[in-house]
């Protein structure tokens, strides 16, 4: 009997705290619909590695001996050892990303990189907090709103804290159509919110679009080497896209190997959801800096879209270089709807496509530098 109450009798304070993280994840969703493919897997994930002797994560349970936990072994396999994991959905990410709209138009592109200003102001002031410089690299990459790289930016810097940067980095991907308008309508006037832009796209020949993740792989591998095989790797599933002779593996890349993934990252990463790793203080910091980077990387696009304008004479809704940021599409929907909002005669979605896609090359851009400039200090 006493071994059978064992379990019940085990659990802290810190355990139950995670229980209601693992119910909160799981309800948002599924009540609310934010990123449910890879929330509910995670909030489950928190419930199970925070269960006395459940066998999950390696133990020691009595009568039994030593055990090897599944979600251990997935992390330590998966993550840990080798970031497989994260490196292989970017290869079903690219193969969902349509270059076309950054392509016919790429003064888009400098969207992308001024959507990553967020990142580098969080990392000073994570380091001023008295965060570690990798942890505070670690933590500044949540302004990505772009999970996978959050989560191998810091497995490669042996961050202490990716559970919660994890949590953070999808929460706030979740919370785009949130957080983005709040911030947007911070630094713009309506009149700014209502600058047409008419959509005329130029034709992007094939050869160009096989071409462009090959060169931005070059590209990437002499600029920022430790970015290659995060850039490689969406390049990789861009160009099966493009290629136009293996269409039954890019639709497999978009579809049952991105879900697959999705599906085993999100309950692997919860072995750093551990009650004694994510309870700290340190945890409820590392949110705040996370929305913090993620709102500055949203302004920092959208002033920099008004700083164009002072020369030019079309000018560019500044709402654009909000889509600048990672979380695509999400963010072209919101810069979208927005504008509908003010004029539902002017529609945005194409520019706001072009800066979107911008910003996912950007982002792992952004992980790669990051890394280089901490592998050269460190």
């Amino acid at each position: 009997m006493d071994f059978l109450l064992s379990g019940i009798t085990s659990i802290t304070i810190p355990q139950l705290v995670m229980y209601f993280v693992g119910f909160l994840l799981i309800y948002l969703a599924v009540n609310k619909g934010y990123e449910p493919s890879l929330l509910l897997p995670m909030g489950f994930g928190a419930i199970l590695v925070n269960l006395p002797m459940s066998g999950v994560v390696d133990q020691i349970l009595p009568g039994i001996g030593n055990t090897h936990g599944i979600i251990q072994w997935l992390f330590e396999s998966g993550i840990e050892a080798s970031e497989a994991l994260p490196l292989l959905l970017f290869i079903g990410i690219g193969a969902m990303i349509d270059f076309g709209p950054l392509l016919s138009n790429p003064i888009m592109m400098l969207f992308g990189a001024a959507a990553q200003f967020g990142i580098f102001l969080t990392i000073s002031v994570a380091v001023l907090l008295g965060f570690e410089l990798s942890d505070a690299a670690s933590i500044g990459i949540i302004g990505a709103a772009d999970g996978p790289t959050s989560i191998l930016v810091s497995q490669i810097l042996k961050s202490n804290y990716i559970g919660p940067i994890a949590v953070a980095a999808y929460s706030y991907m979740a919370l785009v159509p949130l957080v983005q308008p709040f911030a947007i309508k911070l630094v713009t006037t309506k009149k700014e919110r209502q600058i047409r832009m008419p959509y005329n796209p130029v034709s992007v020949s094939k050869r160009i679009r096989i071409l462009f993740p090959i060169a931005v792989s070059m590209i990437a591998g002499f600029v920022a080497p430790q970015s290659v095989s995060l850039v490689g790797f969406l390049m990789f599933g861009n160009l099966l896209r493009e290629c136009g002779v293996l269409h039954s593996l890019s639709d497999a890349a978009q579809n049952i190997l991105a879900n697959l993934i999705t599906l085993l990252l999100g309950i692997t990463i919860s072995f750093s959801m551990r009650a004694e790793a994510f309870v700290t203080w340190q945890t409820l910091v590392i949110l705040v800096l996370g929305l913090f980077a993620f709102v500055f990387d949203t302004i920092g696009g959208v002033m920099f879209a008004k700083f164009i304008n002072l020369f030019r004479k079309n000018k560019i809704n500044p709402m654009i270089g909000a889509a600048g940021i990672s979380a695509f599409p999400m963010s072209a929907r919101v810069v979208q709807k927005m504008s509908i909002k003010e004029d539902p005669t002017n529609h945005l979605l194409m520019h706001a496509i072009g800066a979107n896609v911008s910003g996912q090359i950007a982002s792992v851009l952004a992980g790669g530098i990051v890394l280089n400039l901490l592998t050269t200090l460190l």
